[in-house]
């Protein structure tokens, strides 16, 4: 596994890495309101854990989970804004996936933290066409090798 962990992860054996999230700092992402502690990427698989924080009224735009997305709330809550779950809330100590190939967008009305785990980058889908990763770049460009099989 080509796993990254923070350098602040304490590794044992290359088998066991402790991530202290209390000692990194949120990194923001270019979503307003929406912060991040990454505690596991693999740039191969592109298998992301993150905890994830939201500021009130925080919205998450129109977006695809291209393999099972895993999300537990910590505090506040979760709420598709958008999309074929309109409305739908997932609360503190609650947890919620998505099916592969689902499509909304997710809004955070008093804000929240939330772990969350991705199999696959999702896809975010821009006004002028594009379909782009959570960092601005072009989806198929970026992790469009892990849909080969």
């Amino acid at each position: 596994m080509d796993a990254v962990t923070p350098a602040n992860a304490q590794t044992a054996d290359a088998h066991s890495h402790l991530v202290r999230p209390d000692s990194m700092e949120w990194q923001k992402t270019r979503f307003p309101g929406c912060e991040a502690k990454t505690l596991l990427f693999d740039r191969k698989t592109g298998l992301m854990t993150a905890l994830m924080r939201f500021a009130p009224g925080a919205v998450l735009p129109d977006h695809e989970h291209v393999n099972i997305e895993q999300t537990y709330v910590l505090e506040g809550s979760l709420v598709d804004k958008e999309g074929p779950a309109k409305g739908i809330e997932c609360k503190a100590g609650e947890f919620i996936w998505r099916e592969e190939g689902s499509r909304h967008v997710a809004w955070c009305p008093q804000g929240g933290l939330m772990l969350a785990i991705f199999q696959v980058p999702n896809k975010f889908f821009e006004a002028d066409g594009r379909v782009i990763d959570a960092a601005g770049e072009d989806w198929d460009a970026a992790w469009g090798h892990t849909r080969k099989g």
